[in-house]
């Protein structure tokens, strides 16, 4: 009845509406773009230009200061640090040492029975078989010890994130009001870069195992939250009211109910907790995680691509072997018999390998990668670097992205006056959202100028826009082609799948070699990180295409570009949104790391801050690159009613 009453209404409004102009009818809807292009001009004749006022910066570098004086002298002293984060510090260091020696008692034949029962029982055959490779690669590479190590830290994170992600997804599952409170705080945590996380551990716990697994668990335990969230939120409100009609209590409708309907995202959650914690352990190096991110981070610093390739090669195995084994679980992968015929199996491997060969891996067995990639880097290096004819080597592609774009972005973000800045900011973000998300990347602008690193921050915001708009354009490109073509989609299913499982600390052993340091390898290395996300994203919205409109627009003989830009990419709108934003967010990890290999900025003062004890340097940097995440992602995803359009 309703509907019928206000659909003359809504048409007549229709019928004003496209009688309009179209000038005005555009104008309507991007009014804060044209007031913009309006008040800017006028703004830097009035004003000029200039960074951040010195007047409005505040200096917090002395109070950092002494607060950390303060902790670092009482931490061995003060009752809360004695008597709670010294428990916490303890229990963790216990935890990683008994798996660790768990590990190291059951030797190497033990540890791969047990991988490739364990993925055998849980996904599949084929998986078991990849598992028992994938451990075997780890020790014929040399690096079974470091693997163990990481593995070990892993157990301990993950179990820790996924149960601590549970808690809280389970009650913002049952609690509007949880859910509420919990939401904007998983949302900002969600965009954080990895190494955001690492300087308040270390002053609270000092550089060591304890601060590296508890940054872990931070960094991986939102994602585990959110899915539980999201999966008990969804449950079907038929099948809770059925139980509820049996009688059946709050627990019992939790636990019959609520939770095997939310089997799928939990799963996700887990997979999701998995690759971000192998992520943020190989990271958390830094700070003296050890394992093979140790050996990674010491080989980048040495520029040893080859002892760097040894380490990551174990990494990218473990990523994909966690990857599948949690997407590809199984409901009733076995009873209590079958898993006590596969334990005794593995107890005898391990006793076999014991007297056979002892715990570790045999050292005749070792396969040395290292000076055979040297060389090839050297050849790279010597033909590749500097010295192809005509179109000239990765060098100075590289130094001429520098040159021509990374400068010009930097020098232009830098020369404009500081609230053009954030005038332009609150305009993109209320062009995709409502005034509280402009509100919120304007204040999260402001306060980089604030905390008095204006400058680096937009060195860092320049790497980020021209990562991104590489990443679009190669990302797009290739989602098209695949969307296109089943054939090209199979062949780079395979690709995407290892370069999404890769952490990010992996991505920067290759650019090195090409590329050398700089900003165009920091670059580079974040392209390479975020394109698999955006070409998966974009490919899927693509396929998704309503078939009858792509078959409308082919009868009225619309060619193959006229159906992708006026059929399928105004449909695919809600995923190409959500492309960018992917982009942004895993660009600016990437560009963060960076600092390590050259790329300066907000990088370079983290990486500072940790290397030499200076936190006061390394919390600012730290918090300007959360002001900076949170900026980004205000004004590249949708919300309120842009949402609704695009969906």
């Amino acid at each position: 009845m309703t509907a019928a009453v206000t659909t003359p209404v809504h048409q007549s409004e229709r019928g004003r509406q496209s009688r309009l102009p179209t000038a005005v009818r555009l104008l309507r809807g991007y009014w804060p773009l044209a007031a913009a292009l309006v008040v800017l001009p006028l703004g830097a004749l009035l004003a000029g230009g200039g960074s951040w006022p010195a007047a409005l910066e505040v200096d917090l570098s002395g109070p950092l200061g002494s607060t950390s004086d303060w902790i670092i002298d009482h931490r061995d002293s003060h009752p809360l640090f004695l008597y709670f984060f010294g428990h916490i510090s303890n229990a963790v260091v216990l935890s990683v040492r008994a798996v660790y020696l768990v590990l190291l008692a059951a030797g190497w034949a033990g540890v791969t029975a047990a991988a490739g029962v364990i993925a055998w029982r849980v996904a599949g055959l084929r998986l078991g078989l990849t598992a028992v490779g994938a451990f075997a690669v780890c020790g014929l590479l040399g690096m079974w010890v470091p693997t163990m190590q990481t593995l070990a830290l892993m157990v301990v994170a993950v179990a820790a994130s996924v149960a601590l992600g549970a808690l809280l997804g389970l009650a913002a599952g049952l609690s509007d009001r949880t859910y509420r409170a919990l939401r904007p705080v998983l949302d900002t945590m969600q965009v954080l870069p990895a190494f955001a996380y690492l300087l308040p551990v270390v002053l609270v716990f000092g550089i060591g195992v304890p601060a590296a697994v508890l940054a872990t668990v931070v960094y991986a335990a939102p994602p585990m939250a959110r899915l539980t969230a999201l999966g008990l939120r969804g449950a079907d409100a038929g099948v809770l009211e059925a139980s509820a009609s049996l009688g059946a209590t709050g627990r019992q409708r939790l636990l019959t109910a609520r939770l095997p309907l939310a089997r799928k995202e939990l799963l996700l959650g887990v997979n999701q907790s998995i690759m971000m914690a192998l992520s943020m352990a190989v990271i958390a190096s830094v700070i003296g995680a050890g394992g093979l991110g140790d050996r990674v981070y010491q080989a980048l610093a040495s520029v040893d691509v080859g002892a760097a390739l040894a380490a990551g090669i174990p990494i990218v195995l473990l990523a994909v072997v966690m990857d599948r084994t949690a997407t590809g679980a199984r409901s009733g992968a076995g009873g209590r018999r079958e898993w006590a015929a596969c334990a005794v199996g593995v107890v005898a491997a391990a006793v076999t390998g014991r007297l056979a060969g002892g715990l570790s891996w045999p050292a005749a067995w070792h396969l040395d990668i290292a000076g055979p990639v040297n060389r090839a880097v050297d050849w790279m290096t010597a033909h590749l670097y500097s010295g192809v004819p005509v179109v000239g080597g990765t060098a100075d592609w590289a130094g001429h992205f520098t040159h021509w774009v990374l400068d010009p972005v930097r020098d232009g973000l830098q020369a404009l006056p500081w609230w053009t800045l954030l005038l332009l900011v609150g305009v993109l973000a209320l062009l995709v959202g409502t005034w509280r998300t402009a509100l919120t990347a304007v204040t999260a602008m402001a306060a980089i100028g604030v905390l008095g690193v204006w400058d680096a921050s937009l060195d860092t915001l320049s790497q980020v826009l021209a990562a991104v708009a590489v990443t679009l354009v190669l990302g797009f490109a290739v989602a098209v082609a695949a969307a296109r073509s089943a054939r090209v989609e199979r062949c780079l299913r395979p690709v995407l799948d290892v370069f999404q499982t890769m952490p990010q600390f992996v991505y920067l052993i290759p650019v090195v070699a090409l590329f050398g340091v700089g900003r165009a390898p920091a670059v580079a290395a974040a392209v390479v990180y975020a394109l698999p996300a955006v070409v998966r994203i974009t490919t899927q919205g693509l396929r998704g295409v309503d078939p009858v409109a792509l078959e409308s627009a082919r009868s009225l003989g619309a060619t193959g570009w006229q159906q992708l830009r006026q059929v399928q990419l105004p449909l695919a709108r809600p995923a190409l949104l959500l492309a960018v934003n992917q982009a942004v967010v895993l660009v600016l990890a990437v560009v963060i790391i960076g600092g390590l290999v050259g790329g300066g900025a907000l990088g370079y003062d983290v990486v500072f801050g940790l290397a030499q004890g200076d936190l006061a340097t390394g919390l600012v940097a730290g918090a300007a690159i959360v002001c900076l995440g949170l900026m980004l992602d205000r004004v590249t995803q949708p919300t309120g009613k842009e949402a609704g359009h695009a969906a």
